[in-house]
């Protein structure tokens, strides 16, 4: 069997569904066996290939742009992906869409309908892309993956998609995440800047992320310290960072807007907590990358969080502002309920891992 899997949004290094695709072909390549896997991207621009994979070859279009291709997908529902892939038994589209395909299986990963749930948090034009895309995307697709339980039940109760088609695989936990020594948390402080106590999110500043909500919380706080956001600039920003600055605590928010992978780690380490009210997650990857980390989350629970989160989190029903400025003060103050939420996330966060991930993935492929 041969199995193609596009990684475009790898190569394009797009923020969460981006980490997932590279995550996942990385290690489908260990789990390949007498297998075959291809991995497929436009490179136009001659960048070259984007990242090693064991046991896997590569199918590069160059003589053609992607994003003309993409507009014929959008706006002509042709050409065939196959006709640029190549010939495979099964496509695997890990961005939510397929596009057209002339011969084998498909295999897409839906990781959430925040844009059906909460359009008005959601990009315009990708909003107008993914509304009018994913009804031939459940019609196209032979078997559709959901990085949660959560996300399958709002794929069969939104879409109308028979349960039999669709497998929920939880996304993977890289066992690079962990807590670093303490002079890696100091040297990365001292690069950044932070120089007092601090609470820590992270994330894409974007409305889903609910980052004014958090302002507020924090500007409610007994807390003397910083409040670091962590976060490259996503859409619908611009309320965001004026409610920042027109904040009774502005001075003490300090908004990083790119952390490298090395330095994150060590971020997380060395925050008092991680604080995540966000409206909506399909997974939810940087409160349990904070647990890996040593840090007790405060987290919401909506979406798949309580799934993911499980009792390693102080999860907060609601988004009442006092409510989660006393859990969070109670929390700072409480060593033993610290210390309990430390060593239960060490425990969750074990529990994903992207060899399972892509095991269970290959199970689907050899389904069809």
């Amino acid at each position: 069997m041969k199995v193609c899997v596009d990684i475009q949004a790898a190569v394009a290094q797009r923020a969460g569904v981006g980490r997932y695709t590279k995550s996942l072909v990385e290690h489908l390549g260990l789990q390949a066996g007498d297998d075959a896997l291809s991995l497929f991207f436009f490179d136009f621009k001659g960048r070259g290939d984007p990242f090693p994979v064991p046991n896997a070859t590569r199918q590069a279009v160059r003589w053609c742009p992607g994003m003309l291709v993409q507009q014929a997908w959008k706006r002509l529902d042709w050409p065939p992906f196959d006709w640029f892939a190549g010939r495979a038994d099964v496509y695997h589209f890990p961005n939510f869409i397929v596009p057209p395909l002339a011969r084998g299986k498909a295999v897409v990963t839906i990781h959430d309908l925040a844009f059906q749930r909460f359009p008005e948090t959601t990009e315009r034009r990708n909003l107008d892309y993914l509304t009018a895309q994913i009804g031939k995307t459940v019609q196209r697709a032979d078997a559709i993956i959901a990085v949660s339980n959560f996300v399958a039940h709002e794929i069969h109760e939104r879409l109308g998609v028979p349960e039999s088609r669709i497998f929920a695989i939880p996304s993977g936990m890289s066992s690079a995440w962990a807590a670093p020594c303490a002079d890696s948390v100091a040297a990365t402080q001292r690069e950044l800047g932070l120089d007092r106590p601090y609470l820590l999110t992270v994330g894409t500043l974007e409305p889903r992320k609910n980052i004014g909500f958090l302002v507020e919380v924090f500007e409610r706080m007994k807390f003397d310290g910083d409040l670091v956001i962590a976060g490259a600039m996503g859409w619908k920003y611009e309320p965001i960072l004026d409610r920042i600055r027109r904040s009774t605590r502005a001075p003490r928010i300090r908004h990083l807007r790119y952390v490298t992978e090395k330095h994150l780690a060590a971020l997380y380490a060395g925050a008092e907590l991680f604080v995540f009210p966000s409206l909506y997650e399909g997974f939810g990857f940087t409160p349990l990358e904070a647990m890996a980390c040593g840090v007790p989350v405060v987290a919401a629970t909506t979406g798949s969080l309580p799934e993911v989160l499980g009792e390693a989190a102080e999860l907060v029903a609601g988004y009442d502002a006092g409510e989660w400025t006393a859990r969070a003060d109670r929390l700072l103050t409480d060593t033993a309920r610290r210390a309990e939420l430390k060593e239960r996330g060490f425990r969750q966060a074990r529990r994903f891992s992207w060899d399972e991930t892509a095991r269970r993935t290959w199970q689907v492929y050899r389904g069809l």
